[in-house]
């Protein structure tokens, strides 16, 4: 290479540079490229399940499952580049699970609907969810959560997603005794998921940069002589028009019938409150967070999630969420936008070369899930235990996240007891005025749902 060569890809690199700043500022967040980029590919393996599981989901719902392959893939890349262009988050966002099975076996295999009427009860519920951020209600019901509760469900959050990480592993099992038990020591996915684990743990605790990636890659190579990550020959795949066949199929006539009201607020209930809790749980692990727990550009964070939605009911992907799994971006470094951008694109990129990254076992993405968890209970610390009537409630919110297996539950219940102690002890002036239009539409959707 030349001299002129050199300094003309030094003067490319410079500009190239320069560009992700102007965009993404990484400088003030503390960051680099490389960080960011790493970040991004540990998020995307950690959310890659997704891209077979929600087909295999849909597909129990009648919907193609090649076109909910192309769909999920397509809906989760365009919108995760989305958050990071238009909100400079580190938050990926992908077709939710619990919406994804609550639209196939409780509306369509319960409720008797088709897929596409289900598809337009989420195109629903999204464009309401878009109205409610625009008239800044969203961003306004985040900001009379008060601190503590915030803490709390970052910690029940990350409790969450190491439940999740262990159920899906079978470290975890259920029992009828116990009601969950330790998996079988003999099943080789444990004993990969275990390996895995001490593997990340190791790296971790070493400070190596990218540990959990590659905790993930290295669990996936070890899990090749086991029989449990399969090598396939068909690297690349080509879509066809049946990879297509869910876009546009929506019927969002059929979502609005009077029958379809109670459904379409149970998903907004979700939608709302998920998402609230998931960017709040992340955000914090950033260290995004101001001392009362608002996160930068927060307005078109929930205006990208919320516009998610509406995609993926137009996809017929069921509803794009942010994913609790941005988190292990952020616990390799990632800070802004790029982390969503990287991440995007390579869900653009599985469109094509999905049987590479669905080689990549959930006894690899486990110890991942795990480890994250386990960084994201340090926030239990600024939690004011001393104080009964705040503590309390942030107690239930961070116990019933994980135990029920939801986010929205968890909020719900939290935010519930929180009121009624406040009334009870003689505090309720303490208590935001939203928070009790929220309550109460929580125990409404509860009984609704019940």
């Amino acid at each position: 290479m030349s001299v002129l060569q050199a300094e003309q890809e030094a003067r490319e690199t410079v500009r190239s540079g320069s560009f992700l700043e102007r965009v993404f500022h990484l400088r003030e967040r503390g960051t680099t490229v490389p960080v960011e980029v790493t970040a991004g590919l540990t998020t995307f393996m950690t959310m890659a399940y997704i891209l077979f599981v929600n087909p295999a989901i849909l597909g129990d719902a009648g919907v193609p499952k090649a076109g909910a392959a192309v769909a999920t893939a397509l809906a989760a890349g365009i919108m995760t580049i989305a958050m990071g262009l238009a909100a400079n988050a580190p938050f990926a966002l992908a077709s939710g699970m619990g919406l994804n099975a609550a639209l196939a076996y409780g509306l369509v295999t319960g409720q008797h609907v088709s897929w596409q009427t289900a598809m337009g009860v989420v195109f629903v519920e999204g464009a309401i969810v878009t109205l409610l951020v625009l008239t800044n209600v969203r961003e306004a019901v985040m900001d009379a959560i008060p601190i503590h509760l915030k803490k709390a469900i970052g910690v029940g959050i990350g409790l969450f997603i190491a439940l999740i990480g262990l159920v899906n592993s079978k470290l975890v099992v259920a029992s009828p005794a116990t009601v969950v038990t330790f998996g079988s020591v003999t099943d080789k996915g444990v004993v990969l998921t275990v390996i895995g684990l001490l593997l990340t743990a190791v790296l971790a605790a070493l400070r190596v940069r990218g540990a959990i990636l590659l905790g993930i890659i290295g669990t996936t190579l070890i899990g090749i002589p086991m029989g449990i990550t399969h090598v396939t020959a068909h690297l690349f795949e080509v879509p066809n028009a049946a990879s297509f066949a869910t876009i546009g199929r929506l019927d969002v006539a059929g979502a609005l019938r009077l029958g379809m009201l109670a459904a379409v607020f149970a998903f907004m209930m979700t939608d709302f409150f998920d998402t609230m809790g998931t960017v709040v749980a992340v955000g914090g692990e950033a260290g995004l967070l101001d001392k009362q727990g608002r996160l930068p550009n927060l307005r078109n964070i929930l205006l990208v999630d919320s516009l998610a939605a509406v995609l993926g009911g137009f996809f017929g992907a069921s509803s794009v969420t942010t994913y609790v799994e941005s988190s292990a971006g952020v616990a390799e470094g990632g800070r802004t936008g790029l982390t969503s951008v990287v991440t995007g694109l390579l869900f653009l990129v599985a469109v094509f070369f999905a049987p590479v990254f669905l080689m990549v076992p959930s006894q690899a993405t486990a110890p991942a899930l795990i480890v994250v968890g386990f960084l994201m209970m340090s926030a239990i610390k600024d939690i004011p235990f001393d104080d009964f009537a705040s503590a309390f409630p942030a107690f239930v919110t961070l116990l019933t996240i994980p135990v029920t297996y939801s986010i929205s539950r968890g909020i719900g219940y939290g935010l519930i007891s929180y009121c009624i102690i406040k009334l009870a002890t003689g505090r309720a002036r303490e208590v935001h005025w939203a928070l009790w239009i929220v309550a109460a539409l929580f125990a409404a959707s509860f009984v609704i749902g019940s």
